[in-house]
């Protein structure tokens, strides 16, 4: 299983850089074309927007499982370990509570936005809004999983605060690694 999972996140992994490589090209080939000829890839803003938006969400969920998110642990680490234990469950409840929100309002911008085309490339402008379908679906399933840890007591004190002090110690994405 553990394999499935390295294998789905390195997915991710590539997706991003694979979005970030092609808004590099796409910009970059947009503005030689308007300076050196007067001309320009008509869809390669809206594209690299596009690219942009589904970038941010799935790298979003890449930095939630490496727990690199932005976080202040100021009080937390003070607590004891039954303040830690409490701000760890209403801190995932809360977050689990929010994904689900804003999952709920993304299918229903999907649903309202299938007909609309967008105005460059003709594509649905439902494929924008369902960029946060990854993020919330995997973002959906760490949060339960962390819940379903917590509860069955196989959360360590370290891993309570949910915060890494520097990117040297963000968890790595490589076979084998452990959270």
């Amino acid at each position: 299983m553990d394999r499935w999972i390295e294998a789905y996140f390195r997915l991710l992994k590539h997706v991003v850089v694979f979005s970030m490589a092609a808004m590099v090209v796409l910009v970059f080939a947009n503005v030689v074309l308007r300076y050196a000829f007067n001309t320009g890839i008509p869809v390669a803003e809206e594209l690299s927007r596009w690219l942009f938006v589904w970038l941010v969400f799935i790298g979003s969920a890449v930095a939630l499982r490496q727990r690199a998110h932005i976080g202040l642990d100021s009080l937390v680490s003070r607590l004891p370990l039954r303040g830690k234990q409490a701000c760890f469950l209403v801190s995932h409840v809360l977050m689990l509570l929010a994904v689900w929100l804003f999952l709920v309002g993304l299918l229903t911008q999907v649903e309202v936005n299938l007909a609309t085309q967008a105005p460059a490339t003709g594509l649905s402008m439902s494929v924008l809004y369902a960029a946060g379908l990854p993020f919330c679906l995997t973002a959906g399933v760490l949060l339960l999983g962390a819940i379903w840890r917590f509860a069955k007591g196989e959360t360590s004190e370290d891993e309570l605060i949910d915060v890494v002090e520097s990117e040297e110690n963000v968890l790595p994405l490589q076979p084998g690694a452990t959270k």
